[in-house]
């Protein structure tokens, strides 16, 4: 089965977890780019080409944002919320990343609109194969208006 690769957005202030998601995804060898945004605020800029992403080249439209959840100047889930509700941006995929299972905040992402929730584990391999699952499934399950659906 051929897919078409997409680019990522990943959202995550933990140096540490950025690149451990980023070997995770390049390790599956499925996205065809990376970008990484260290805060809530610097994650809204490159969606809507604000500030250094005004141009827009630097900051295509991603076919999947991984979201952590606790991020500063701009919390994952307030981030969340203004993606889905945004008519240009809300039809992406967003997967909710968090070391965090508790009920509400889990809740309230999928009441804002998160796709999907992963919660971070310690050791490297577990978290390797949860990142690309997540990856597999969204690269080969949906189908996004940029890619010919809906």
């Amino acid at each position: 089965m051929k897919h078409n690769a997409i680019s990522i957005l990943l959202v995550e202030d933990n140096p540490d977890h950025a690149e451990l998601t980023i070997k995770a995804l390049k390790r599956g060898k499925l996205a065809n780019q990376i970008y990484w945004v260290k805060d809530g605020e610097e994650a809204l800029q490159f969606l809507l080409h604000e500030g250094s992403y005004a141009n827009g080249e630097n900051a295509p439209r991603p076919g999947l944002i991984l979201l952590d959840i606790k991020l500063p100047k701009v919390d994952g889930l307030e981030v969340l919320g203004r993606v889905k509700k945004h008519q240009d941006l809300r039809s992406i995929p967003i997967v909710m990343l968090t070391t965090s299972e508790r009920g509400e905040e889990v809740g309230e992402a999928y009441r804002l609109g998160a796709n999907s929730y992963v919660t971070k584990p310690v050791k490297f391999t577990e978290f390797v194969e949860k990142v690309q699952a997540v990856e597999m499934y969204w690269l080969l399950t949906n189908t996004t208006s940029e890619r010919g659906g809906f």
